[in-house]
C-alpha cells in the first residue's frame, strides 16, 4: 500500500449541521498545498429543502473578493439541487487565471426547510511533507 496519510490535510468547511440558510465558510488557505478536493455529504432533508453548493476562490482572506471558481477551474460537478444521504466531491484547478491562494464553499438555499451537510477541503500534494 502508499502512504496517502502524510500526502493530505483536511480542513473544515462547513461542520456538520442542519442548514436552514445559506452558508457560506471561513476561507481556507491553500498555501503550501498543490491541490485540493471539495468533499460534500449530506444527510436528512426536511420540508423539500433545496440547496446547491459551489466553491469561490480569492487571493485575500475578505469576503468581497470572492468570487466564482469558473467551470474550467473545477474538475466533476454537483447537481443543481443537492440530494438527500449523498456524497458530492470538486477538484479545484483554479481555471484559466490559475489558482488562488483562498477557497471557500458556499451553500445556497432556493428553497424548502432544511439540510443536513457538512463539507471539507482536503488539500493534497503538500510542498513538504508530512502534511499537518
Amino acid at each position: 500500500m502508499k502512504d496517502l496519510h502524510h500526502h493530505l490535510s483536511p480542513a473544515v468547511a462547513i461542520a456538520p449541521a442542519v442548514a436552514a440558510a445559506t452558508a457560506t465558510s471561513a476561507a481556507i488557505d491553500l498555501a503550501g498545498f498543490n491541490s485540493a478536493e471539495l468533499i460534500v455529504q449530506t444527510g436528512a432533508i426536511a420540508g423539500d429543502g433545496a440547496f446547491s453548493v459551489k466553491l469561490q476562490h480569492s487571493d485575500t482572506t475578505t469576503g468581497g473578493d470572492f468570487v466564482d471558481v469558473p467551470a474550467s477551474g473545477v474538475l466533476g460537478s454537483t447537481p443543481a439541487t443537492l440530494a438527500a444521504d449523498s456524497v458530492y466531491r470538486l477538484g479545484y484547478v483554479g481555471g484559466t487565471a490559475g489558482p488562488k491562494r483562498y477557497v471557500r464553499v458556499v451553500a445556497t438555499k432556493a428553497s424548502g426547510t432544511s439540510i443536513g451537510l457538512s463539507a471539507v477541503i482536503v488539500r493534497g500534494d503538500p510542498h513538504l511533507t508530512p502534511a499537518d
